[in-house]
């Protein structure tokens, strides 16, 4: 990566403001249900406190539309900070202000801060200058450890680096480290696991990677509009049907391009997608009239796990079924254990719903891996630009 990172800069005694992303889920009784993204920039606040700097952390969470709404406030954020961290982690009740620059004025060498919600201010979405300069009065240094949010246009992403040096945290640096090294130069065999339910939001995923990989392993949703271009019944199961075309032109571009597509041929079906419904395992050839898949079937995972065998390089974007019912998740489990034990491969999952499935069945040590982003790690494979990331200033 071509970008400055946190260690290319002095940052002892100073203000350092960091972009995380701790839009995580959180209970209608203000708990935290997943603390996955804030683990992950733990390295960065402990490097910083290990320089004296003092740290301001900023973040969004959920969708205020720039209206201060008291269930979106960063204070359950700040209690698992103080348990990760081991001290008082102080929330602010506004993210911008005088009172805000009196607290950080204050601030003793190695304290910890944590803004109040950005997107309370409109400013914040619309990339507002005045928005972005008064975040920017608040620290000496800017410091974007936010891959989730990186393929967004926002004031504390993009506006703030006019006004300040601006630089990749060890997370931001380690995504893009990462995903640049399955781009630019990933040890072969390299093979892609796509899931998830739509051929539309895997497109430029897959016109990216073909070429660059040596084989698609293909399940979830996405794989019934490719099997039913192909000319196989898939009963009620999703279904593109405007994009059959797409998903044949892929398919016989894969043929061209010496890329193998491999796609299910047995599922868990159901007569409706419920926890309680009566489950029937088909081959594809049989598959039921007024059956969804839910699943990918035992022939299916084994087909899997003899290609996997293959690789040197994995890469994974979207479960193999409806993995959040525990009975139709067996396909997602099994695949995701049997990467996690391959020795000398490189293993990297991304995704909102891919990641997710990890951590749920407690595998998420077990990989390379696990990319912090949705919606931008899709993007930066795509080959498209991320502006928090370009905004960053050059090594050079």
């Amino acid at each position: 990566m071509n970008k400055k990172t946190l260690k290319d800069l002095d940052i002892s005694h100073k203000r350092v403001l960091v972009r995380t992303d701790f839009n995580v889920p959180i209970s209608s009784q203000g708990i935290v249900r997943d603390d996955y993204r804030i683990k992950m920039v733990i390295p960065t606040i402990n490097y910083l406190r290990e320089r004296n700097a003092k740290i301001i952390l900023m973040s969004h969470l959920g969708r205020p539309n720039g209206v201060s709404k008291p269930e979106l406030r960063m204070d359950p954020i700040a209690m698992i900070l103080s348990n990760l961290l081991g001290i008082e982690v102080k929330k602010l009740n506004d993210c911008i202000g005088d009172e805000v620059k009196n607290f950080i004025a204050h601030m003793d060498e190695g304290e910890v801060i944590l803004l109040e919600n950005l997107r309370f201010y409109k400013g914040e979405e619309d990339n507002d200058p005045e928005f972005s300069k008064a975040l920017a009065e608040l620290g000496d240094v800017y410091v974007d450890d936010a891959f989730a949010t990186a393929h967004r246009d926002a004031a504390s992403n993009v506006g703030i680096t006019a006004y300040l040096p601006s630089v990749a945290g060890l997370l931001m640096d380690k995504e893009i480290s990462t995903l640049s090294g399955l781009l630019e130069s990933p040890n072969h065999p390299f093979f892609a696991i796509l899931g998830g339910a739509k051929v539309s939001d895997k497109i430029g995923l897959i016109s990216s990677l073909t070429g660059r990989v040596d084989e698609f392993l293909i399940g979830g949703g996405l794989c019934f509009t490719f099997l039913k271009s192909q000319g196989y019944k898939i009963g009620y199961s999703m279904c593109e049907e405007g994009n059959l075309n797409v998903a044949e032109r892929i398919l016989e571009k894969g043929k061209t391009k010496n890329v193998k597509f491999v796609l299910p041929v047995d599922f868990v079906t159901v007569p409706e997608v419920r926890p309680e419904a009566p489950s029937l395992t088909v081959d594809i050839e049989e598959f039921p009239e007024k059956g969804v898949g839910v699943d990918i079937g035992p022939k299916t995972i084994k087909m899997f796990k003899d290609e996997l065998l293959k690789a040197k390089t994995i890469i994974w974007n979207g479960p193999l079924g409806v993995f959040e019912i525990e009975k139709f998740a067996k396909g997602t489990y099994e695949i995701a254990e049997f990467l996690g034990n391959l020795n000398n491969v490189t293993t990297v999952a991304g995704g909102g719903e891919t990641a997710e499935a990890f951590r749920k069945f407690g595998l998420e040590e077990k990989i390379t891996h696990i990319s912090t982003g949705g919606g931008a790690f899709l993007e930066f494979l795509e080959g498209k630009t991320l502006p928090a990331v370009d905004a960053l200033n050059d090594k050079s």
